[in-house]
């Protein structure tokens, strides 16, 4: 499984919009498993779909509307949430015509095989997709799991 995973997705949003989703909590719930995440300069707190309180994680960089870096734990699965913290990136880059370039890159993942896999592919483009159908329709995807 690759270290690297880098994901692109145009949404018809401000980067404002964009941002909002990522970081606010009664947006996340909408789009992200149901998992409510708040995201401050300081730390990404997480609350579960059936209401249990993950450890946060570190927020490495916060530029809003632009960029934001966080520590990963897959803390909904206990193998994976043992396995070492790896890294998200998300940079947000306005285009012409009213859209935005999402770019999300999940790295750091050498010594953290099962989240590799379990975050990739459809994993994190089930996300993407669903934030962005939300931010264009209103309506997220139908939640799995």
């Amino acid at each position: 499984m690759t270290t690297t995973q880098v994901y692109h997705v145009y949404i018809r949003a401000t980067a404002d919009e964009i941002w909002a989703a990522i970081t606010r909590p009664e947006l996340t719930a909408r789009y992200f498993h149901r998992v409510t995440i708040e995201i401050t300069p300081e730390t990404r707190s997480h609350v579960g779909p059936r209401g249990e309180r993950w450890d946060p994680d570190a927020v490495l960089e916060f530029d809003p509307p632009r960029r934001l870096v966080h520590e990963w734990r897959s803390q909904y699965d206990p193998e994976m949430s043992a396995e070492p913290v790896s890294r998200v990136t998300w940079e947000i880059e306005p285009q012409d015509g009213g859209t935005c370039l999402v770019t999300l890159t999940h790295d750091r993942l050498e010594g953290s095989p099962k989240t590799a896999e379990g975050v990739s592919g459809a994993g994190w483009m089930f996300v993407l997709s669903s934030m962005k159908s939300l931010l264009e329709t209103g309506e997220a995807l139908p939640p799995t799991g």
